[in-house]
């Protein structure tokens, strides 16, 4: 269902909601006020959108999209990226199946949570030196490779060719820098995860087919962003912001829509910064692959270990889409929303423009998660967006009061899926009754046009912080 708030006040374009009834209803308040705070910023285009699995952000709504015309008048906001930026998901096609894994599943589970640093705070085995940092945040999963930490056939499989041009180290500050200096390779807390997950069923055998997914394939997804160094930036930037938007006379609904106009001096900069830290998540994503791999290679030598996609889910993208009939190039915003190229889009990789793009949705712990593809339809309809999670329904403080970490751990393990995290409070407040039901979620999206089912995913492991 489409839910669309007509243009009112200061609002310069409606909102538009892409949800069932009763994901509407398990939104809260917060993410209608600011869907329609993003549509009265300068230089919005056709509307501000909502994806279906939003919950209330920073400034946007997570799962908010909205592009900005930089001719007239258009701005950037670190709030429309999001702290995490570049958080994405990366899903590896090991070539094995179920019943493979599964007479090794605790052994297995016990080597990668020892081989893949996770928590707050962690702590890699790599050190990078100021030279290091600076061509990592030029060269993004590139210089991963290049240092030994992947394979070169990833990268035709990364979005941006696993380089995001126009990075600018230079407006990354010291701090941001000096937080990034032992974190590569690490997934970090929160919600990030690394899990091995079997292909439960297949949605759409077409697709399915030319992602070389069967039913009980065994593949490994990993979700994590660009850790300390993505978070400075944003925090750090959002001051500055606050400073350029007041500078610029733009009457903000909302002093967490901190932003700047795109051609000013802070706007250059953030974009810069953010394109670096773009850079980092992909080298990160790239790193913690390299990791799994050989833990996998060490049980099973000859597994194929393919890279599907990695595609991120909080960034701001310069595209070309049409506007009132015709082309212009836009700064689109996604905060929680993935890019969802159709099928023949030019963007793509050869390999994937008959079939469209991998867009990889993550559920909560313990529960499915989703591989989507991309429909052409979504570029009218959400500027080639699409949803990212499953998305949350109760804050952290709320799960912390209703679930014991221990007791999940127990239950899932009754469930046959193991999972190993250093903290147990880390586990309570990502249970996965504080999330919203990732398979209505991905069916709102595909109901809407923004996306297709073609595989749901149920998890036998998961590393998380």
């Amino acid at each position: 269902m489409t839910w669309r708030i007509e243009p009112k006040g200061p609002m310069r374009v409606p909102a538009i909601i892409y949800a069932d009834e009763e994901l509407i209803r398990g939104m809260d308040d917060k993410v209608y006020d600011q869907a329609v705070n993003v549509a009265a910023l300068p230089g919005i285009v056709t509307a501000s959108y909502v994806m279906p699995d939003a919950h209330w952000g920073y400034g946007f709504p997570i799962g908010g999209v909205a592009a900005f015309d930089p001719d007239d008048g258009g701005v950037v906001s670190a709030g429309g990226v999001g702290f995490d930026i570049s958080c994405g998901v990366r899903t590896i096609l090991t070539g094995l199946k179920l019943a493979e894994t599964r007479p090794v599943q605790h052994a297995l589970a016990n080597s990668l949570y020892r081989e893949i640093p996770a928590g707050i705070g962690s702590k890699g085995a790599i050190t990078l030196d100021d030279a290091d940092i600076n061509a990592m945040l030029t060269a993004g999963a590139r210089w991963a490779v290049e240092r030994g930490w992947g394979e070169e056939r990833d990268l035709q499989r990364i979005e941006e060719g696993g380089i995001q041009t126009g990075a600018k180290p230079g407006y990354v500050s010291e701090r941001a820098k000096e937080r990034q200096r032992r974190e590569m390779g690490t997934l970090g807390s929160g919600n990030h995860y690394l899990e091995v997950q079997a292909v439960a069923d297949i949605l759409d055998l077409a697709a399915a087919e030319a992602f070389h997914l069967s039913k009980d394939d065994v593949v490994i997804t990993i979700h994590c962003g660009s850790r300390g160094l993505g978070h400075q930036i944003g925090s750090e930037y959002l001051k500055e912001m606050a400073i350029a938007a007041k500078e610029a006379r733009i009457d903000l609904p909302d002093r967490e829509l901190a932003c700047a106009p795109i051609e000013s001096d802070v706007g250059q900069r953030y974009l810069g910064a953010m394109r670096a830290a773009v850079n980092c998540a992909l080298a990160n994503r790239e790193i913690l692959g390299h990791y799994a791999r050989q833990v996998i290679r060490r049980f099973f030598p000859n597994a194929a270990l393919d890279l599907l996609f990695d595609v991120s889910h909080n960034t701001c993208k310069v595209e070309s889409h049409v506007v009132d009939g015709k082309p212009k190039e836009l700064f689109v915003h996604r905060k929680g929303a993935t890019r969802a190229l159709g099928l023949g889009h030019a963007n793509l990789p050869e390999a994937l423009r008959p079939t469209g793009q991998p867009v990889l949705i993550g559920g909560s712990m313990g529960t499915s998660s989703y591989i989507l593809v991309g429909a052409a339809s979504s570029e009218t309809k959400s500027f080639g967006s699409a949803c990212h999670g499953a998305g949350r329904a109760l804050s952290r403080h709320a799960a912390l009061k209703q679930w014991s970490g221990r007791k999940i751990v127990d239950d899932l393990a009754a469930q046959g899926i193991v999972i190993r995290s250093p903290s147990s409070r880390g586990v309570a407040e990502e249970a996965p009754g504080a999330y919203k039901d990732v398979g209505a979620v991905v069916a709102a999206a595909e109901q809407a046009g923004l996306a297709r089912r073609v595989a749901r995913l149920r998890p036998l492991i998961c590393i998380k912080g």
